[in-house]
């Protein structure tokens, strides 16, 4: 049968207007089921605690659960495999942190690309560190820190979380920005108990994961590790005070696997903004001496290529290699 020429135009005009439509109709709809946030880290640590904090403030706005998911080990590689291999429609989602940025230049043989094969979504907060001591510690200021380690040679220890991970290459900056030599001591579980105990002597970790020992007298924090100081603790200097130039912050963010509709990462982003805006989320990331970081998926993107090139050659340099 043949079709008036107008009634074939509004046809085709019709078909190729249906994948458009359907695209934005998906992206509408989205999520109509749960949504698993895969965190490659063990439970009540910061990465799981500010995935929680993020995944219900986007549960209540969307309407659907996010199901955090720990898949901890290799420096947060098993939960990226997860997420890489899992269907590109937004119903797997992956907390994003700084060690996935120095992860590149740790492991030779890793099954994926971060870069490649991870879509940024948005950026969450930045997690500024602090550099601490015991209490019976002799120096009290960064420079008599300084001082100590350069007149007792390999006698302090420095705790990690971990061989590669943040704790570490933060100090291995520190060591080669002021020519110290800090023993390093890594743990697999929690190094507060040996820190609190004095069997290690100074850690680089996260405002958030010490604060409460700050604040209670049980841990001297001598300088936080950002440019300027944190409002977390403000009467703490930062360490480009003494160190110039010295600048590292623990970050977090939700990536996606790649090709993950664009419509469903731009929605994930304006909520995850929109939580950057609001007062109680602020306040919540504010007590655990978070950071908001807002940032669109491109700039995002961007952070983190220069994330892992500056840690990149930090690693090199020091000669990072895992076990």
């Amino acid at each position: 049968m043949k079709l008036p020429r107008r009634q074939f135009l509004h046809l085709a005009v019709g078909a190729v207007a249906l994948p458009a439509v359907s695209r934005f109709a998906w992206a509408d709809t989205y999520p109509s089921r749960p949504v698993r946030f895969i965190v490659g880290f063990p439970a009540g640590n910061a990465s799981d605690i500010l995935a929680r904090l993020t995944g219900q403030w986007l549960s209540e706005r969307l309407a659907q659960n996010f199901v955090i998911e720990n898949r901890p080990g290799a420096g947060g590689s098993i939960g990226t495999e997860v997420v890489v291999v899992a269907r590109p429609d937004g119903y797997t989602l992956l907390l994003v942190v700084a060690s996935h940025a120095m992860n590149a230049a740790l492991y030779e043989k890793l099954n994926f690309n971060f870069i490649r094969d991870i879509a940024p979504v948005a950026s969450i907060c930045g997690n500024p560190y602090v550099m601490v001591v015991t209490p019976s510690f002799p120096a009290k200021t960064v420079p008599e820190f300084i001082a100590y380690a350069k007149s007792n040679p390999g006698k302090i220890n420095m705790a990690s979380a971990g061989i590669g991970g943040p704790t570490h290459v933060f100090g291995e900056l520190f060591k080669a920005a002021t020519g110290v030599d800090l023993v390093h001591v890594p743990y697999r579980g929690s190094f507060v108990p040996d820190l609190l105990g004095g069997q290690v002597q100074v850690v680089f970790a996260p405002i958030t994961h010490l604060i409460a020992y700050i604040r209670s007298g049980k841990l001297r924090p001598l300088a936080v590790t950002t440019a300027a100081r944190s409002e977390a603790l403000p009467d703490i200097p930062s360490l480009a005070e003494f160190v110039p130039g010295y600048e590292a912050i623990g970050w977090y963010g939700i990536g996606a696997p790649k090709r993950t509709p664009a419509e469903i990462i731009d929605k994930l982003n304006k909520e995850t903004n929109a939580a950057l805006a609001d007062p109680k989320f602020r306040s919540q990331l504010a007590d655990l001496g978070a950071v908001p970081m807002s940032m669109a998926p491109a700039e995002f993107e961007k952070f983190i290529a220069e994330e892992t090139e500056k840690w990149g050659k930090v690693i090199r340099v020091a000669n990072i290699k895992l076990e």
